[in-house]
């Protein structure tokens, strides 16, 4: 089959600066055209990222005929309208995490992706399939830490830029959406199950309305996941998975850059700790290859869309958790 061609619904940071040039690089995947609102701002990027193709509005990218896969970058009150619509045209989608603004929201698109089977549809956690993720899931598996009995994670940057789209509350923003929901999602990825109840504290920001900080405690029934981030704290990154034999430490656990090594500690004791370095990669390349592969040889994706949907509902208890102040069932 011919390499996968992408169409990217908008200009937005991310994708001009990390998703795009990762597509580029994979072996599978060739981007052929961008759409934003202004057509300007699309030639702008196409020109800068040698895209063939440039639109002036989203609906004329979906009705490129040379496109096949749709990545959906928008902020989040789009990202399901936009992925239905890309569906509709009969497009596959990588859409950004979080899938939408609720979990009903998400299981629209769900429903909608049933209606065409022969489509592929994956949220784009693109941490999961960097091989640090793999390899410290796969020490759990094994025993390597003993029986799994915490997750302690930390993720948090600052930002207080008033016409950013994660300060304005209504199109889906705060930190729980906006990195909250990495935590999350790896404690679900490594305990391999769902959290029964959580527990959470959201401070508000008193201009955005948004929360800039906020922390959790996810019950897995068999272990705990902690975690605290913020979009007004020094940037930081950091997770910790405990066993009762052991410890995993991964140093740069979601942003693994692509221009040098990524690491993690394995402790087996108290004066044994062993560095397990991983060869350059790129994550966003690994992500676009295994949705393409997926495209042409007619295999699940790696990620199904209920697990993005399974994440929100997570996000959605931690809010009620922070209303009821006592733990909320998910």
């Amino acid at each position: 089959m011919m390499r996968t061609r992408w169409g990217i619904l908008s200009t937005a940071r991310i994708g001009v600066e990390k998703v795009i040039p990762a597509i580029q690089n994979s072996e599978n995947c060739e981007v052929v055209a961008i759409a934003s609102r202004s057509e300007e701002r699309s030639r702008q990027a196409a020109d800068r990222l040698q895209i063939p193709k440039a639109y002036g509005s989203y609906e004329a990218l979906l009705a490129d005929p040379d496109v096949n896969v749709i990545y959906n970058p928008l902020p989040n009150h789009l990202h399901v309208p936009w992925s239905i619509r890309a569906l509709e045209a009969g497009k596959h989608v990588l859409c950004e995490k979080p899938i939408g603004l609720s979990s009903s929201e998400g299981r629209e698109l769900i429903d909608a992706g049933a209606k065409h089977p022969e489509l592929k549809l994956m949220e784009a956690f693109m941490y999961r399939h960097h091989p640090q993720w793999q390899r410290a899931r796969q020490l759990v598996r094994d025993g390597a830490i003993g029986r799994l009995r915490t997750i302690q994670s930390a993720f948090s940057y600052y930002n207080v830029d008033p016409d950013n789209v994660r300060n304005h509350a209504d199109i889906g923003g705060g930190g729980l959406m906006d990195i909250g929901c990495y935590p999350i999602s790896l404690s679900r990825f490594v305990f391999e199950t769902e959290p029964v109840r959580v527990s959470g504290i959201l401070e508000q920001d008193p201009d955005f309305h948004v929360d800039r900080l906020a922390s959790a405690i996810l019950d897995f029934g068999d272990g705990i996941s902690t975690f605290t981030c913020s979009m007004q704290l020094s940037p930081y990154q950091r997770v910790n998975i405990f066993g009762d034999r052991g410890r995993i430490e991964i140093e740069i656990p979601f942003n693994a850059p692509a221009d040098r090594p990524s690491r993690l500690w394995l402790q087996h004791s108290a004066d044994n700790i062993e560095e397990i370095v991983f060869e350059l990669c790129d994550q966003y390349t690994i992500q676009a290859e295994l949705f393409a592969r997926a495209i042409m040889d007619g295999t699940p994706v790696p990620t199904p869309i209920e697990d993005a949907v399974a994440n929100m509902k997570v996000i959605e208890a931690i809010v009620a958790s922070a209303d009821s102040g006592a733990f909320e069932r998910v």
